[in-house]
């Protein structure tokens, strides 16, 4: 026993040496048997690749090393110098389309749970980024452009200080030793990579290289920055890897890994490294040279057949693609995609229809997403340049009260928008089906209201540009599968600059909905959204189209029904009958003179979104409403002859205007 103890003892060291080397530096050559912490879709495969994630749209994985590592000497000390190389792969089913990368990251835990997949890349959120008190340092390998984060292109490398927008970045490549010029690489080539980072603690300097496999460490950096970690790192930290996917099925592998504490990160030896999936459908073993003779008759016979079959399936698909398309990439579907996705537009499908097209339910082939694809017809090359742009911009907005834009296609005399599928439809269905649908409680109600306008806001306010909706109403409020609301159908939206004059050419909407200074004068703003809303909090609290009739078949206006109840001091007899009395009455009041607050025909008089929350959250009193209020009088005088209610405010909820006129006109 005492002989084999030394023995033993150095075998131990021996194997130790071979994954880690101590709390200063280790070494992984693939990672079988290695005690990392992964979570979400992460994972060691059988043969040792760290594979991030596995294919699952939209999902997220990390994998850290178990152990905290002292960045400094002492608390109060600057943080130390050190060096970090890994060799990584990105696999995707498209040869040229990845979402969205990973990060090696530098964090204070290894709990990510808040955090969110897609452009986030695992490891923010859409509350935290941005913030000091992240304490992360990261470098990203994103196959993304991401306009929200001012990324530099679809395929980079960047420096991240807190914040997904980089403090610096690069396109993925390397500087060549011998000729000093740059050669691009790509990120998305399914080939094994090798980065490096160094950090000098003296100089305060982060250097970031990368290069193919089998390459040296190019003596120049791709990128290089000064910053003091120091003001960043909290002691102890985690070091790891993050990894997120979107709407492309990507995977993420990670080979090797290996990291020194003010000493050069051991070099990879990448002839141990694991071997890598293999891409692309397996190759297929040729034809028996027996039945080649055979096969080349049949083929023969049957070319006249293939090429008719070829020839009525190209009509079938056939679809308009001009030049200035190429730049949406991804955002442009194939009809025959869409197509298969709705089993071919059959009636079974059918989500509903309006005076802008038909809506049908679909699953791509592809990755099994569900989409709702909404058929709109089009007839003038007019303006379809720029309406086409408009959809593609607006599918780059992520807010979880917005039904997300995912692309459009053109066909012949058609114009397609794809959008996420929600699975519990429209609002109104809730609202006014009577027994086919269970009645929405209070509470559910005034979370939509909440959900919408959000959503709003974020529209009006919050995004880098304006957007203005132009069409709120039930019938564009979605239900997810947990009855949030989402504000969709974006066909009629526009963009503006913050500060611009908003003004459009055509008047477009829903009538019932329209606002008076967009009738008169044609001027957009967000306060026509304003007016628009304050039908919707009333068709949501009052369970009533803006025009209806009651038993006795007179007709009856909404605003004029919750006026008149307001006046006589009786605004609860408003509220929606199938509730029963079990509401908050409250918030059912306070919803009811909001939409009020908000039917004023004169803009100034209006509240904009972000008061509008601050009275719906109760950060902000509702101005008290009185019979003598300026408001109301403006109410009055809508029903004069300079404004009648049944032309301009409310009309049938279901007549709608302005389709083929903005798609082929400008807007």
């Amino acid at each position: 026993m005492m002989f084999f103890l030394p023995f033993l003892v150095c075998f131990g060291l021996s194997l130790a040496f071979f994954t880690a080397t101590g709390n200063d530096q280790f070494l992984y050559l693939g990672f079988t048997g290695a005690n990392l912490t992964v979570d979400d879709a992460a994972t060691i495969m059988s043969n040792g690749l760290l594979e991030l994630t596995n294919g699952s749209l939209t999902f997220k994985g990390h994998a850290f090393y178990p152990i905290p590592l002292h960045f400094r000497k002492s608390y109060n000390d600057t943080v130390q110098s050190f060096s970090v190389a890994f060799i990584f792969a990105i696999h995707s089913s498209y040869p040229i389309l990845s979402r969205h990368g990973l990060a090696f990251i530098v964090a204070p835990s290894k709990n990510f749970s808040d955090a969110l997949p897609s452009q986030y890349m695992g490891f923010m959120n859409s509350q935290n980024n941005g913030n000091l008190s992240n304490h992360i340092f990261a470098i990203e390998l994103d196959t993304v452009l991401n306009l929200e984060f001012q990324d530099k292109d679809a395929n980079h490398i960047g420096i991240d200080i807190n914040d997904l927008h980089s403090v610096q970045s690069h396109s993925a490549g390397y500087y060549d030793d011998r000729s000093s010029n740059f050669q691009n690489m790509s990120l998305v080539s399914g080939d094994a990579m090798q980065v490096w980072v160094d950090y000098n603690g003296e100089a305060k300097k982060i250097n970031v290289t990368m290069a193919p496999l089998q390459m040296e460490k190019p003596t120049r950096p791709l990128i290089s920055t000064y910053c003091d970690l120091s003001t960043v790192l909290q002691e102890p930290s985690y070091i790891g890897f993050s990894s997120s996917t979107g709407e492309v099925d990507s995977r993420h592998y990670v080979l090797g890994w290996s990291f020194g504490m003010n000493i050069p990160a051991p070099v990879i030896n990448i002839a141990k490294l694991p071997k890598l999936p293999r891409q692309g459908p397996k190759h297929q073993p040729k034809l028996l040279e027996i039945i080649l003779p055979i096969a080349s008759a049949a083929l023969i016979i049957a070319v006249g057949a293939v090429i008719i079959l070829l020839m009525r399936r190209q009509l079938r698909y056939a679809e308009l693609k001009e030049d200035w398309e190429i730049e949406f990439g991804p955002h442009r579907f194939s009809y025959k995609d869409l197509y298969q996705a709705t089993e071919g537009f059959k009636s079974k499908n059918l989500l509903g229809a309006g005076g802008f097209g038909k809506v049908y339910k679909g699953a791509l082939r592809s990755s099994q997403k569900e989409v709702a694809v909404k058929k709109m017809s089009h007839e003038s090359r007019q303006g379809m340049k720029e309406f086409v742009a408009e959809v593609v911009s607006i599918g780059h907005i992520r807010n979880r009260n917005l039904v997300q834009l995912l692309g459009y296609c053109r066909r012949k005399g058609e114009l397609l928008i794809v959008y996420d599928y929600m699975s519990n439809g429209s609002l109104d269905k809730y609202l006014h089906c009577g027994e086919q649908k269970p009645t929405l409680n209070w509470a559910q109600r005034f979370r939509i209201i909440k959900d919408i306008a959000s959503g709003l806001l974020y529209l009006h306010e919050k995004w880098e540009k304006v957007v203005i909706h132009r069409d709120i109403k039930a019938s564009n409020v979605l239900l997810d599968s947990e009855m949030n609301g989402r504000l969709g159908d974006f066909g009629l939206a526009r963009l503006y600059d913050h500060g611009t004059d908003q003004q459009t050419t055509h008047v477009v909407g829903t009538m019932g909905y329209l606002a008076p200074e967009l009738i008169s004068t044609g001027k957009a703003s967000p306060l026509i959204d304003v007016f628009a809303f304050r039908m919707f909090l009333l068709e949501v609290t009052c369970g009533k189209r803006p025009v209806s009739s009651d038993a006795q078949g007179n007709q009856l206006v909404l605003v004029d029904w919750v006026l008149e109840n307001w006046r006589k001091g009786s605004l609860t007899e408003a509220v929606d009958m199938s509730l029963r009395g079990d509401y908050n009455v409250g918030e059912a009041c306070l919803v009811l003179k909001l939409g009020l607050l908000c039917s004023h025909p004169f803009t100034n008089a209006r509240p904009d979104m972000q008061q509008i929350m601050q009275y719906i959250d109760g950060d902000l009193p509702l101005p008290e409403l009185t019979h003598t209020d300026m408001s109301f009088s403006m109410l009055y005088l809508m029903q004069d002859e300079r404004f009648d209610p049944h032309t301009l405010s409310y009309p049938s909820s279901k007549a709608s205007i302005g389709t083929i006129s903005r798609i082929s006109g400008g807007r």
